[in-house]
C-alpha cells in the first residue's frame, strides 16, 4: 500500500514524496483512513511507528477547507512536553509546505507576547502543552468553541506526568461535536476510563501488543556495582567497546545523575550534551539540535526525552539507571531501532535492581539476557564504605581496641587501662563514705534504694541514720527547765538554720519562752512549729 491509497490531498502527497516517505507504517496505514472519514480513532502503538504522522497527515487534508478565525484555532494538539510539542511543529512546516496552513506553539519558557500575537490573527493549528494552553485561556486571549478536530498525544505519559486533570478541564471546553484521536503506548485503567469518557464510538487501531520494543533492537543487559564512580566507568568502558556506535541515548532516572554523568563524560573527553527539566527551553533546544546535527555523539537525558522524540538513525541507547516504571523502559529503547533500522540497547543492572527487571521482563514477555562475565565481588579491604579516603572508620564505628573492651590509645600511644582492676582504682570503695557525710540522709537513702548493685554493705552506712533520729532530739528539753536558767542574751544565740539543715545537723536548743517580747530576728520569720521537737515519752 502506498500514500496515495489512504485519501490523501495532492498537496500532502507532494509535501510526503518530498520528505522521502514512499510506503506507510502500520499504523498510518489504518489511522488515516478513519480519520478522513471524521471517526473517533483509539491509538495503540508502540513508540517509534510514526504515530505523529498518522495524525499529522489527514489533519492537513481536512483543513485545506475553512479559514480560521481571530483566537479560535480550528484543531487543538495536547503534548506532554516541549520537545515533543516543537517536534509536532517541525512535522507540520514540513508536510504542510503547500498548504498555506498557520501553526502556532504554545509552551512554557517562551514569552507570552509573541504567542499572544499569533493567537490573535487565528491559527489553523495550535500545538500545546496542558499547563500553557490554560494559562492562555484564563487570560482570556483564546477562545475552544472553534476546535474541530482535538488530538490527545502520548496519554500514558499525560497520567505519568499528571496532566489527566487538566486534559479533562480542556476536553469539557471543546465543542460536544468535535472529533477526538486519541493515542498511546499503553492502556492503564486510568486510560481507559478517559477514553471511555471523551470517545463517542472510538475506531481502535493496535499495529502491536502493548508495551512491546521493535524487533530491530538488540536488548542487553550489563553487570554493575551500585557505587555511582564504579557504573560510570563500566558505561565509559561500553560506549568505546560498542559496535558500529554513530550516536547513543544514555538515560538517568533524576536529573541530578543525569548532570553528574555529563560531567564526567565531558571530563574524560567524550563530546556529550545534556538534557533533562530543569534546563531552560532555549538551552533544551540547542542540546537537541547539536545531537541531531551530529555535533554531539551523547545526548544524557532524564525521562523528559524518552517519549516521542524522533531524532533519526540513534544507534545506541544505554540505561545508566534501570527504570522504576517498566513503561518507561519500552519508551526508552524505542527512540533507537525506528523505521525498520537496527538498534541496539543496553542497561546497567546492579544487584538492588532486581525487581525492576523482573517487570520490564513480565511486561515485555521476554527474557532480557546479560552479556559479559558477573563482576567478582567488592573485596573487602577497608578501603570501601565502611572506611573514608583515609582509612578511618565509619561515624559510629568502633576500632579494634573498643571491640575487645578498651579505650583507644591515647595521643602518646599509651593505651587506656581497663578491666576490673583499673575500675578498682578509679572507683575505689572508700570514696562513697566521705560522699555519705556530705548529703542528707535522705538523699543517701534514696539513692541505695535507685542503685543497690553499686554500693556494698548499704546497712553499714545506713548505721548513723538510725543512732541519730530527729525524733529523740527532745532530750535537751527534759534536762533543762527553760525559766531556772540564766536566759542568754539573743544577740548571742545562733540564728535557726533552714529545717532541712536542722534534721541533717546536730541537735539544736530549743526555742526558750520569754515572758518580755523581743525584737524578732531574721531567722525568727521560720514558722515555730518546724523549730519546736516533738516530745516524745522516754522508754
Amino acid at each position: 500500500m502506498s500514500f496515495a491509497e489512504l485519501g490523501l490531498s495532492p498537496k500532502v502527497l507532494a509535501a510526503v514524496e518530498t520528505a522521502g516517505y514512499t510506503v506507510p507504517t502500520p499504523i498510518q496505514a489504518q489511522a488515516i483512513p478513519r480519520v478522513l472519514e471524521r471517526r473517533d480513532v483509539l491509538g495503540i502503538a508502540q513508540t517509534g511507528t510514526g504515530k505523529t504522522a498518522a495524525f499529522t497527515l489527514p489533519m492537513l487534508t481536512l483543513l485545506e477547507k475553512g479559514r480560521a478565525r481571530a483566537r479560535m484555532p480550528r484543531t487543538l494538539i495536547l503534548e506532554p512536553t516541549r520537545e515533543l510539542a516543537a517536534q509536532v511543529e517541525e512535522n507540520f512546516v514540513r508536510y504542510g509546505s503547500n498548504s498555506g496552513l498557520s501553526v502556532a506553539l504554545l509552551i512554557g519558557g517562551v514569552s507570552f507576547g509573541d504567542q499572544d500575537a499569533k493567537i490573535t490573527r487565528g491559527v489553523d493549528v495550535l500545538i500545546a502543552t496542558p499547563g500553557r494552553l490554560l494559562d492562555h485561556f484564563e487570560r482570556g486571549k483564546l477562545l475552544l468553541t472553534g476546535v474541530e478536530l482535538l488530538v490527545i498525544d502520548e496519554a500514558d505519559r499525560m497520567l505519568d506526568m499528571g496532566f489527566i486533570p487538566d486534559i479533562e478541564r480542556i476536553c469539557k471546553l471543546v465543542p460536544f461535536t468535535r472529533q477526538t484521536l486519541f493515542f498511546t503506548a499503553t492502556m492503564p485503567s486510568e486510560i481507559k476510563r478517559i477514553t471511555d469518557q471523551f470517545l463517542h464510538n472510538p475506531v481502535q487501531v493496535e499495529v502491536s501488543r502493548p508495551a512491546t520494543a521493535a524487533t530491530t533492537i538488540t536488548q542487553s543487559l550489563v553487570h554493575t556495582r551500585s557505587a555511582p564512580h564504579e557504573k560510570r566507568q563500566i558505561l565509559r568502558n561500553l560506549i568505546r567497546t560498542a559496535e558500529n556506535l554513530k550516536n547513543a541515548i544514555i538515560f538517568c532516572n533524576r536529573k541530578t545523575e543525569v548532570a553528574l554523568l555529563h560531567k564526567s563524560l565531558v571530563k574524560h573527553g567524550f563530546a556529550a550534551t545534556a538534557l533533562h527539566g530543569d534546563m531552560d527551553q532555549r538551552s533544551r533546544m540547542a542540546a537537541l539540535d547539536s545531537f541531531r546535527n551530529g555535533d554531539m555523539t551523547l545526548l544524557v537525558a532524564s525521562d523528559v526525552a524518552a517519549r516521542g522524540l524522533d531524532i533519526p538513525d540513534v544507534s545506541h541507547i544505554f540505561n545508566f539507571d534501570v527504570p522504576i516504571h517498566a513503561d518507561d523502559y519500552i519508551h526508552r529503547i524505542g527512540r533507537t531501532g525506528r523505521a525498520g533500522r537496527l538498534g541496539a540497547a543496553f542497561t546497567l543492572v546492579s544487584p538492588a535492581d532486581g525487581k525492576h527487571v523482573a517487570a520490564i521482563e513480565a511486561l515485555t514477555g521476554i527474557s532480557i539476557a546479560f552479556t559479559g562475565e558477573p563482576l567478582p565481588p567488592a573485596e573487602d579491604d577497608g578501603e570501601g564504605e565502611r572506611h573514608g579516603r583515609r582509612g578511618r572508620p565509619e561515624r559510629g564505628g568502633r576500632t579494634e581496641g573498643s571491640r575487645r573492651g578498651g579505650a583507644p590509645e591515647g595521643r602518646r600511644g599509651k593505651r587506656a587501662e581497663s578491666g576490673p582492676e583499673a575500675r578498682e582504682r578509679l572507683e575505689p570503695k572508700e570514696r562513697a563514705e566521705p560522699r555519705e557525710r556530705l548529703e542528707p540522709k535522705e538523699h543517701s537513702a534514696t539513692r541505695e534504694r535507685a542503685e543497690p548493685h553499686e554500693r556494698s554493705e548499704p546497712r553499714e552506712r545506713s548505721e548513723p541514720r538510725e543512732r541519730s533520729e530527729p525524733r529523740e532530739r527532745s532530750a535537751p528539753r527534759e534536762r533543762s527547765e527553760p525559766r531556772e536558767r540564766s536566759e542568754p542574751r539573743r544577740q548571742d544565740r545562733p540564728a535557726p538554720a533552714h529545717p532541712a539543715a536542722a534534721r541533717s545537723g546536730p541537735p539544736r536548743p530549743h526555742r526558750e519562752e520569754r515572758d518580755e517580747p523581743a525584737v524578732l530576728g531574721l531567722g525568727d520569720h521560720v514558722p515555730s512549729f518546724l523549730l519546736t521537737p516533738i516530745r516524745r515519752k522516754s522508754k
